[in-house]
C-alpha cells in the first residue's frame, strides 16, 4: 500500500516535471518512471485476451497512476504526454467517465494528441468510447447522464465522424427516457437520427411519441368555474356606499 508521504512526493514531482516541460513534449524523471510503469502494464494487458479480465486489470493498476495525473492536471501547461491520454482511455473503459473527463478538460484545451496508434482525435475517442460505454448500460440506468450532457458541451463544433455523434446523442436520449423527460429524449434521439438514420432509435422515438400523448391526454383540465364563480358573485354583490 502506498504511504501518504509517497503519493505527495509522486504528486509533487509530477506537477513539477509538468510545469518544467511547459508546452514541449513532456519529460523529466516523473514522467519517465510513469512512461515504464506504462510500458509494463501495456504489456501485460496485451497478453490478456479476456476483455472482462482486461478490465478488471485496468481497474487494478488505475490507481497506481493518479498522483501523476493529479500533478499534471494541476501545473501541466499543455505538453503531449502519453501516460495522460492512456490513463484517460482506461478510466473510460473501465466506466469511470468523471475520472476520464478530468483528463479530457485538460486534454482538449491544450489540443493534446491520443497517439499515433489512434485514428481518431482526442475529442472523438471521448465522445464514442464514452457513449459506447453509456450504450451499454440498462435502458433504466441514467447514471452518466449528466458527464455526457459535459462531454457534448466539451465537443461542441468539434470535427468528427456523424456517426459518432450520433452515438451520443441516442445515449443522451436513453438517459432522458430513464428520467421520465420524454421531451427530452425524443428530442436527443432526433438529432441522433438526423446525423445517421440507421442509428436504430425510430422505434424509441414512436414509442416515446405515443406515451407523451397519453400523458397528455390523460392531464386533468385547468379548474375555472369555480374561479368564474367567485369572480360572478363579487361582481353581482350588494354595492357599498363610501
Amino acid at each position: 500500500m502506498t504511504s501518504s508521504i509517497r503519493r505527495h512526493y509522486e504528486r509533487v514531482t509530477a506537477a513539477k516535471a509538468a510545469a518544467d516541460a511547459g508546452d514541449q513534449p513532456m519529460h523529466g524523471e516523473a514522467f519517465e518512471l510513469m512512461q515504464a510503469q506504462l510500458f509494463e502494464d501495456y504489456r501485460r494487458l496485451k497478453s490478456i485476451q479476456s476483455v472482462e479480465r482486461k478490465i478488471e486489470v485496468k481497474r487494478e493498476i488505475l490507481p497506481n497512476y493518479a498522483e501523476y495525473v493529479a500533478g499534471v492536471l494541476e501545473s501541466g501547461q499543455g505538453a503531449q504526454d502519453e501516460v495522460l491520454m492512456r490513463v484517460m482511455l482506461w478510466r473510460i473503459d473501465v466506466g469511470d467517465i468523471d475520472g476520464a473527463l478530468a483528463i479530457a478538460r485538460y486534454a482538449i484545451a491544450h489540443d493534446l494528441d491520443p497517439g499515433e496508434q489512434f485514428q481518431r482525435s482526442t475529442a472523438a475517442i471521448l465522445v464514442e468510447e464514452s457513449a459506447d460505454q453509456a450504450l451499454a448500460l440498462a435502458e433504466d440506468d441514467d447514471s452518466l447522464i449528466d458527464a455526457l450532457r459535459e462531454i457534448d458541451t466539451l465537443t461542441d463544433g468539434m470535427d468528427m465522424h456523424d456517426q459518432i455523434r450520433a452515438k451520443l446523442h441516442k445515449a443522451l436520449g436513453n438517459g432522458h427516457r430513464a428520467r421520465g423527460e420524454l421531451s427530452e429524449a425524443i428530442a436527443e434521439y432526433q438529432r441522433a437520427r438526423e446525423l445517421n438514420d440507421r442509428v436504430g432509435v425510430k422505434r424509441d422515438i414512436e414509442t416515446l411519441e405515443r406515451e407523451l400523448k397519453k400523458q397528455e391526454q390523460a392531464e386533468p383540465e385547468p379548474d375555472t368555474k369555480s374561479g368564474d364563480s367567485q369572480q360572478s358573485n363579487t361582481s353581482d354583490g350588494p354595492e357599498t356606499s363610501s
